[in-house]
């Protein structure tokens, strides 16, 4: 298992080493000792798995408030998407920054989103299916977004907005600036 620390911290890319022949392969998703030995949560108390049938559907941008947030382990079992991570900690200097990356069923690989992070994804074929742990249950009463499209984000994901497919609460969320938002920064001290 590779894991490659991206611009933003705390942000994770993990890639599980497959081990092929003639069946298919064989991969370890997911090792505890690993991501504890990284300093990375890893508490998953639950696993969701979505399928979205039409490419350009984009779920997005999500968060739970405390004490319900996430932690995310995201990854793709058929299809692909651009999946987006956005840094909405207050005080971080990569605040409203984001990272991409592309998971997909054929490359194996799976983002690490951690707590004060908004997450979303855009499918980029069709019966796309994700699974993904997270570190709280879902919460309805504790479930928050960002708009996809905030210009303040910058978000490229790679669809004509016109070609999107949303919810109808995806298309209601709020910019960055006016979202519910009590996650703050904290500078690792050596």
């Amino acid at each position: 298992m590779d894991i490659e620390r991206l611009p933003i911290d705390g942000v994770v890319l993990i890639r599980p080493r497959r081990i092929g022949d003639s069946r298919g392969f064989f991969a370890e998703t997911f090792r505890r000792d690993r991501l504890v030995a990284e300093g990375l949560p890893c508490d998953f108390v639950q696993e969701n798995h979505s399928l979205s049938r039409r490419v350009g559907t984009l779920r997005g941008l999500h968060y739970q408030l405390p004490p319900r947030a996430q932690a995310k382990l995201v990854r793709v079992v058929r299809g692909a998407i651009l999946d987006v991570a956005v840094d909405i900690r207050r005080g971080s200097p990569s605040y409203g920054g984001h990272v991409k990356a592309v998971l997909s069923a054929e490359n194996g690989h799976q983002l690490l989103v951690p707590v004060g992070f908004a997450h979303g994804f855009v499918t980029l074929e069709p019966d796309t299916e994700v699974v993904y742990k997270v570190s709280d249950v879902y919460a309805p009463a504790e479930d928050r977004g960002v708009l996809w499209s905030d210009p303040a984000l910058g978000v490229g994901w790679g669809v004509a907005s016109d070609a999107v497919h949303l919810s109808d609460k995806d298309r209601a969320l709020p910019p960055l600036a006016a979202a519910e938002n009590p996650f703050l920064f904290e500078a690792a001290t050596a």
